[in-house]
């Protein structure tokens, strides 16, 4: 009769193992992030004056701007928006956004101004809610540093930054 217990022991260790074994999952491997450039929506400061001592033009993730010390706002035209890029991962993907360095941007009648990449819309960290094809949008500000009309001339300014996406 003992054996017979035994077998019964054995039999339900077995069914709860099997049990187990179908319960358990393990999530897909992470695929790696994609980021999209949109060529049309670099980061634009647009039409501004300034006067003797300069100041700074801001843009807000949102698409606002704002200036400070003797710039002044102009709208004569020429737009203004933040930069966009489009990140493609799987949902509860954890992104990290690394501003790169301070960027000298080159006039076209001479001068320069200094470009400080600002905050993203998504804020840094963040988490990716959307499944692909569908893609998270990334708006960054910055702020330009503007000189004296002497230090600065009137002129279209270029420069290219860098921005990191770390999929963590």
């Amino acid at each position: 009769m003992n054996d017979h217990c035994s077998h019964k022991l054995i039999y339900v260790f077995i069914l709860l193992f099997s049990t187990q074994l179908k319960i358990r999952a393990q999530q897909p491997p992470p695929n790696p992030i994609s980021v999209y450039v949109n060529p049309l929506q670099g980061l634009i400061f647009g039409a501004f004056f300034q006067g003797i001592s300069g100041g700074t033009v801001i843009i807000y993730p949102d698409g606002s701007r704002a200036v400070t010390g003797d710039v002044v706002q102009a709208n004569l035209g020429f737009s203004f928006s933040p930069a966009i890029f489009e990140v493609e991962a799987n949902p509860g993907t954890l992104i990290s956004i690394m501003n790169g360095s301070d960027v000298l941007l080159t006039g076209s009648n001479g001068g320069s101004m200094t470009l400080h990449i600002g905050a993203a819309s998504t804020g840094t960290p963040f988490i990716t809610t959307v499944t692909p094809p569908a893609r998270t949008q990334v708006r960054i500000g910055g702020t330009l540093t503007v000189g004296s009309p002497l230090a600065n001339p009137a002129g279209a300014y270029n420069g290219t930054f860098s921005i990191t996406f770390i999929q963590e």
